[in-house]
């Protein structure tokens, strides 16, 4: 296998740090030529003293200088940028073979879509990109050729489900149904009248996977299955009412597709990202990702349950989003994000979030999106409609 470039972006988030960690056991196949994140510029740093990329990008001309003179006193000649331009730009650099695009939330978008056009190969860990522009980042898939290898385990799990020929359109292939797992967070048993109750530490106190703040309280919320329902509908040609959410605690079943003569494939592991991320790094070969192999003796059991509406509301929020499509699952987005971060902050109780995302969904109405700058308007406009409804809910 030839030498494959890599940009990461968002190189010091659990994403990152995973497939950085997936590259350091081949370094016959990988090398990292851009390492790009938005604060952590000590852990950024160390991965450029390790690693010796050829860029590295920050969020902040303070930082970026910052970064640039502890490298330059260490002896390092990675040139150092800032900005979301600088991100476009490393997602798109000629010399770059594939781009892990695992920046979270909106800021995402823009250089997974700059990758897409550029008809790089994309390892899509960004819910967002799909989410928010799902017309028109599939359209730029098509139009620039680009190789585009989901990352979610649930999304991952359905493509190694799926025959290799299923070109966007899943049911064409014999699929009856794409079954998503959820863990159900850490409230899956909580009683439903202490919810209100729950700080932001509970809610990012995840019983199975390390994730940053905000995945954490969208795995407590299930928004992130939500997101991930949208996600699929993009990336498997499947409609909403054939994308079924199914929670399993164990977190060993990443996901199933249901074929039309009775047979259902699952894709199993440990939960790790390791797994997706060599997956998607060496396809369609395998490589070693350092997770343990699945010991079925100690799992021992697997169950599964339904959602719970009353208990995650913001799992139909999901799926009415999806239907009235257009603009409102980018919306739905925008909203989530200022509801959640507002939540981290303290601002509103964890049982707002939903309200806040239902409020601006009802005050939006939907529009086409032909356009990334379609995309961000409805953006734009759904952030400040969430941020009037998070004001009226303070007393």
């Amino acid at each position: 296998m030839a030498l494959q470039n890599l940009t990461i972006l968002g190189s010091t988030g659990s994403i990152g740090m995973s497939t950085l960690d997936v590259v350091r056991r081949h370094p016959d196949r990988y090398r990292v030529l851009a390492l790009c994140a938005h604060r952590q510029i000590d852990r950024l740093f160390e991965q450029c003293l390790e690693f010796r990329p050829a860029h590295a990008v920050v969020g902040s001309p303070e930082l970026a200088a910052a970064l640039a003179e502890r490298l330059r006193a260490a002896g390092s000649k990675t040139r150092v940028a800032y900005g979301p331009g600088a991100l476009v730009e490393m997602a798109a650099l000629p010399e770059v073979d594939a781009v892990m695009a695992a920046i979270v939330g909106a800021a995402g978008l823009q250089p997974a879509l700059a990758a897409v056009r550029a008809g790089k190969k994309v390892l899509l860990a960004n819910k967002e990109a799909l989410v928010m522009a799902g017309p028109v980042f599939m359209a730029a898939v098509r139009e620039s050729g680009a190789a585009l290898l989901p990352i979610d385990s649930e999304h991952n799990a359905i493509f190694q489900s799926l025959p290799h020929d299923y070109s966007e359109n899943a049911l064409k292939s014999g699929v009856s149904s794409l079954l998503l797992t959820a863990s159900g967070g850490p409230f899956r048993c909580t009683a439903l009248g202490e919810l209100a109750e729950v700080t932001p530490e509970q809610a990012c106190a995840h019983p199975n996977w390390v994730m940053g703040q905000k995945i954490s309280v969208d795995s407590a919320t299930m928004m992130n299955k939500g997101l991930e329902v949208i996600e699929a509908h993009w990336l498997f040609g499947v409609p909403a009412e054939r994308i079924q959410v199914v929670i399993h605690p164990q977190s060993v079943v990443h996901s199933l597709v249901q074929y039309i003569d009775g047979s259902v494939i699952a894709e199993l592991g440990n939960p790790d990202m390791r797994t997706p991320i060599a997956h998607a790094l060496a396809y369609p070969e395998r490589i070693a990702a350092g997770v343990e192999p699945l010991d079925l003796f100690a799992v021992a059991k697997l169950s599964f349950e339904r959602p719970d509406d009353a208990r995650f509301p913001c799992l139909p929020l999901a799926y009415r989003a999806l239907r009235e499509g257009g603009s409102a699952p980018a919306i739905l987005n925008a909203a989530n994000e200022i509801a959640v971060q507002a939540f981290i902050d303290r601002e509103i109780a964890f049982t707002a979030i939903p309200r806040v995302i239902e409020k601006t969904l009802d005050r939006l109405p939907g529009a086409a999106l032909s356009t990334l700058d379609d995309v961000l308007a409805a953006d734009a406009a759904a952030r400040s409609v969430a941020r009037a409804c998070i004001a009226e809910m303070r007393p």
